[in-house]
């Protein structure tokens, strides 16, 4: 962590600043005096690396919170007296990863509501010279389902307008803009809250594409390893009790405003295209002396990219669960989370590759990945060579390469003519079965002899040709 004294504006130079620190893998920033912001205190990278983020998990490996998912909700009956009081103590087990109630925030130190909120002494960010105004960045849009209860929990980027309205976009696939459409389904306002600052688990979850209707505090309890202590605002929505900032209000139903531009992570301004709901803010809660956590994005590496990677690792268990025959996962950093999947599988029948091919593009938010190669399992997809040796060994574009039109994509992607509207590709570049391969055998791959292999590896150490060693 390092501290900057040095006074900036929210206005493009603190974001300037972050993305040289975040192109670097460089540490956490606080920033002390943002300028034209007494009292505050802006950070930024906090998980600028997949290290960091798992440090501040308290785990060993990412996979570890999948894994905890996993062995909860996946296990075969209990038979006997012995593993039915196993499955007691499990079930007891999954009751401290439920949230918590308490009767006071830490975050009511100071609480301004009607004529006395003013959004905009909030030191948000405006992060490229072009983007439409100033931006919440890294808030977590709470609401709750009016239809099932569920609580949904994303990071949606928040426009300010005006002294007590934010306007939050919520893309049309994402769990925020269902419980809006459920409330307007009743002509029913929608309380929601936009939370800054709260701990590790929860700040993660709001970017983590939790299957609905699954409930995202429950999650975070999951994934933080304890449940989330919770403060029930006045609006009836549930939220972190160490939240620093929280802007608590509704969203009318047929209220839209135009939001943007806005450059998004895919490297280019997302310009306006259609109206996003108006959150009228009601009450304004803030901790004394609060810190609040920015993030930029723009072309990669970012921020994103160590979460997207996060994101990869605590879901591959879930993923395996789904479709057991995947063997690992890698969403390359520039592949913008949904531009590209690279997949190996255990193969077993002929068509198999298109199978999961098709299993993704029908998985929570995997649908919306535009482009997914399969691979065999001994490659190593995080090893982009082997995977581009792959495409170029295994596939006949004509047999192997699969385009899904007029399909929903990311909102954000910039290819498409129409916003959240595309196409789709996938490339099956595993090795083929006979049936796959006009009815004969793959090729034999090359190996070296056995036995002259070990003899080399016997007097390898005496050759000197090791990197940066010279032969005697």
């Amino acid at each position: 962590m390092r501290h900057v004294a040095e006074p900036l504006s929210p206005v493009l130079e603190i974001p300037e600043v972050l993305r040289r620190v975040m192109r670097r893998r460089g540490p956490v920033v606080v920033f002390e005096n943002p300028r034209g912001f007494p009292g505050w205190r802006v950070v930024g990278n906090l998980f600028g690396t997949v290290e960091r983020i798992r440090l501040a998990l308290g785990v060993e490996r990412l996979e570890e919170a999948g894994e905890r998912l996993v062995s909860a909700a996946v296990r075969a009956p209990p038979m006997s007296l012995g593993e039915k009081l196993r499955s007691l103590r499990d079930a007891l087990d999954l009751g401290r990863y439920t949230p918590r109630l308490v009767r006071r925030p830490r975050f009511d130190d100071t609480v301004l509501e009607g004529g006395e909120v003013d959004v905009g002494r909030l030191p948000a960010v405006k992060q490229w010279p072009g983007d439409g105004g100033r931006y919440i960045t890294f808030g977590q849009v709470y609401t709750v389902d009016p239809a099932t209860g569920v609580t949904s929990i994303g990071v949606y980027r928040v426009m300010l307008r005006g002294r007590n309205e934010v306007v939050v976009h919520w893309q049309m696939h994402k769990r925020g803009r269902l419980a809006f459409s459920h409330a307007a389904e009743r002509g029913e306002p929608l309380p929601v809250a936009v939370v800054v600052g709260a701990d590790p688990a929860t700040m993660l979850t709001g970017v983590m594409p939790v299957p609905y209707p699954m409930d995202k505090l429950l999650f975070a309890g999951v994934l933080g390893g304890r449940g989330v202590e919770v403060y029930r605002l006045p609006n009836g929505v549930p939220v972190p009790a160490g939240a620093e900032v929280v802007l608590e209000g509704r969203v009318e139903p047929g209220r839209l405003a135009e939001e943007g531009p806005f450059g998004d992570h895919w490297g280019y301004y997302d310009r306006p295209h259609e109206k996003f709901p108006v959150m009228e803010v009601e009450r304004l809660w803030m901790r004394r002396d609060p810190l609040f956590p920015v993030t930029v994005v723009g072309k990669p590496p970012m921020e994103d990219a160590a979460i997207g990677k996060a994101v990869e690792r605590v879901f591959l268990p879930l993923l395996r669960v789904l479709l057991p025959e995947v063997v690992d996962v890698n969403l390359p950093e520039y592949g913008v989370f949904q531009g590209m999947a690279f997949v190996s599988i255990r193969k077993r029948f002929p068509g198999h590759g298109k199978k999961v091919i098709s299993a993704l593009w029908g998985l929570a938010q995997l649908s919306l990945t535009k482009i997914i190669v399969v691979v065999d399992d001994d490659i190593d997809v995080h090893d982009v060579n082997q995977v581009i040796w792959a495409v170029s060994a295994h596939v006949d574009p004509q047999r192997d390469v699969v385009v899904l039109p007029h399909s929903h994509t990311d909102q954000l992607d910039p290819a498409t003519p129409t916003p959240g509207y595309g196409s789709k590709l996938g490339i099956d570049a595993t090795r083929k079965l006979p049936e796959e391969y006009g009815g004969r055998e793959w090729p034999e791959m090359v190996e070296p002899d056995p036995e002259v292999a070990r003899r080399i590896d016997e007097i390898w150490p005496r050759l000197g040709l090791d990197a940066g060693g010279e032969a005697g």
